[in-house]
């Protein structure tokens, strides 16, 4: 471990000259420090012989087992930076350019870059005694939302450890721009945490599970989002009372299922990868016959639930459950501060008028034949609607719409999209409208899409000032899975999907072959990555109790009775 670190430069928190190191908030302007791309090599070896074979998960790959109960193997983190020579700061998080590298190429940029830093190196959680305060970057983030909703976020907040972990992506982000990276890029999701991978219908009418959330996307480090999905796992297991000999293999298994599925995507053609997807309910039938009949009612029987009840809820459940009639029309439910009708919001003469202008704007970011469709629908309502944690206190509507009578209900949800998380780590997106980021974003991530998904800027807005939106639908056969007290053998499988997904997600924008060079055949990450995750949840616990702290004495005002 000497050797390593004196290879690749100082412990963090030293900054000689030609250290380059994802930036900080205090460098500057706050944009990044990119590592500069790793030469192709004319050593090394191909990952994997190409192959035809489909890149399809199974059952048997991520595992519906019970963990081991072994004690966790202890490894010795080091604390490195990527030392590389200086190099202008790049002002904007894109995707590397595309090169049309060999397959020999790409892998030899991944196994040059364990030089730089090796893949013990992801163990190391060293922030230095400089780290920002997490309340005060909570608290600066909420300059930006509404004032009256502060308080209900940092209420929801106050819920468990794993809620406040949820509403502390910047903090995160924060945190991670002073570890190790590779150098290697992808589209991130920015906030992979296992709350935000859930199940929803694809435009072919089968339900499938993928990520769900992509406020905070934006091109950067692969491992950011890896290491964000593996102490999302170790927080919920502590939640769910696990010891750590428990916990330590469910964590392990999503590197381990990430790094299977990414040396899979590494051996397949584009088009493969691009059109590869995860049908829940293809692979619950794969899965039956594989899990043992002990389990099955801890494993398969809730995933069928699931799916059953994200079949209910669409547009016409949303439209039953938050709707009443006055004066013969649908009128959304009232339920302050959770829901606000939009005429309770504004003084505006005109509600009706200037929600149709604002269709206006979002119906130029759909394709021709979606905008047709959206037109054959009329507006009838719009409400304030308060959603998530992390999301509560930006600007969040819903829009109730109705096609050839009260039976044929479209209900769109509107969210504010404010400047990813990770631009002042990692650069501005180079989108100037934050919602075309997102669904960008969306579309380059997931493999099927929401058909409304759009955007818009809202330059009237009830405050004055611009907002950037994006648009979708407010339910389409939308699911979650809940791990409160979920079955280890549940939380394990459950595991071994996110990786694979997160994997896909990755596959479809990074280069897969490097980032399957540089990960490799052994265990070695799974193991480093497994000590981030548990270091990582020490630190957001300590972080939970200093937001107690800052609520009890005032400084922070919460509001607990809405969670």
């Amino acid at each position: 471990m000497a050797a390593h670190r004196a290879r690749t430069g100082p412990r963090v928190g030293h900054s000689p000259p030609e250290e380059t190191r994802v930036g900080t908030p205090d460098e500057g302007d706050g944009t990044a420090h990119i590592p500069p791309e790793t030469p192709a090599s004319a050593s090394g070896e191909q990952v994997t012989a190409a192959s035809g074979r489909r890149a399809r998960m199974t059952s048997a790959e991520v595992g519906f087992t019970a963990p081991d109960e072994v004690p966790p193997k202890r490894r010795t983190a080091v604390s490195l930076v990527l030392a590389t020579p200086e190099r202008p700061r790049r002002r904007t998080a894109v995707l590397p350019d595309v090169r049309h590298r060999t397959r020999k190429e790409r892998a030899s940029i991944g196994k040059d870059a364990r030089g730089d830093v090796p893949r013990s190196a992801h163990a190391e959680l060293d922030l230095g005694a400089d780290r920002p305060d997490p309340i005060a970057l909570l608290q600066g983030q909420a300059r930006t939302r509404l004032p009256e909703l502060v308080p209900i976020r940092y209420g929801r907040m106050l819920e468990s450890e794993f809620a406040f972990f949820r509403g502390a992506a910047l903090v995160m982000a924060s945190d991670l721009s002073r570890t190790p990276v590779t150098g290697i890029h992808a589209q991130l999701c920015g906030d992979a945490h296992l709350s935000n991978f859930g199940l929803f219908a694809s435009p072919e009418r089968r339900v499938v599970f993928d990520i769900n959330d992509f406020d905070e996307t934006l091109p950067g480090p692969w491992e950011w989002d890896l290491k964000r999905l593996a102490a999302s796992f170790e927080i919920a297991g502590r939640e769910n009372g696990l010891p750590a000999r428990t916990r330590r293999p469910i964590v392990e298994r999503v590197v381990a299922a990430y790094r299977a599925a990414m040396a899979g995507f590494a051996t397949h053609t584009n088009l493969t990868v691009w059109y590869e997807q995860l049908d829940a309910e293809q692979f619950i039938d794969d899965a039956r016959s594989r899990v043992q009949r002990r389990m099955r009612d801890h494993v398969i029987a809730p995933a069928e639930r699931s799916i059953a009840k994200a079949r209910t809820r669409d547009s016409m459940h949303a439209f039953d459950t938050l709707t009443h009639v006055v004066g013969g029309e649908p009128r959304i439910i009232a339920d302050p501060p959770l829901v606000v009708p939009f005429s309770d919001l504004t003084e505006m003469e005109d509600e009706a008028t200037w929600a149709h202008r604002q269709l206006q704007l979002y119906r130029r970011s759909l394709p021709a034949e979606r905008r047709y469709l959206l037109e054959q629908y009329r507006f009838v309502d719009l409400a304030r609607k308060v959603v998530g944690v992390g999301s509560v206190g930006t600007r969040c509507y819903i829009v109730l719409m109705l096609g050839i009578d009260n039976r044929d209900p479209l209900f769109l949800q509107i969210k504010e999209a404010q400047p990813s998380v990770l631009e002042r780590y990692l650069g501005q997106s180079e989108y100037a409208n934050q919602g075309e980021r997102v669904v960008t974003g969306q579309r380059t991530i997931q493999s099927s899409s929401d058909i409304f998904l759009g955007w818009q800027r809202v330059d009237d807005a009830v405050d004055g000032v611009p907002h950037d939106f994006y648009w979708r639908q407010l339910r389409d056969w939308k699911g979650s899975v809940d791990v409160d007290g979920m079955h280890p053998a549940m939380l394990s499988g459950y595991a071994g999907i996110c990786g694979w997904t997160l994997a896909r997600a990755h596959a479809r924008s990074g280069d897969r072959v490097a980032i399957a060079a540089y990960m490799g055949k052994k265990p070695v990450l799974d193991e480093a990555i497994a000590e981030f995750a548990a270091a990582y949840a020490d630190l957001n616990a300590r972080d939970y109790q200093a937001l107690k702290a800052a609520v009890a004495d005032g400084r922070v005002i919460a509001d607990t009775a809405f969670t």
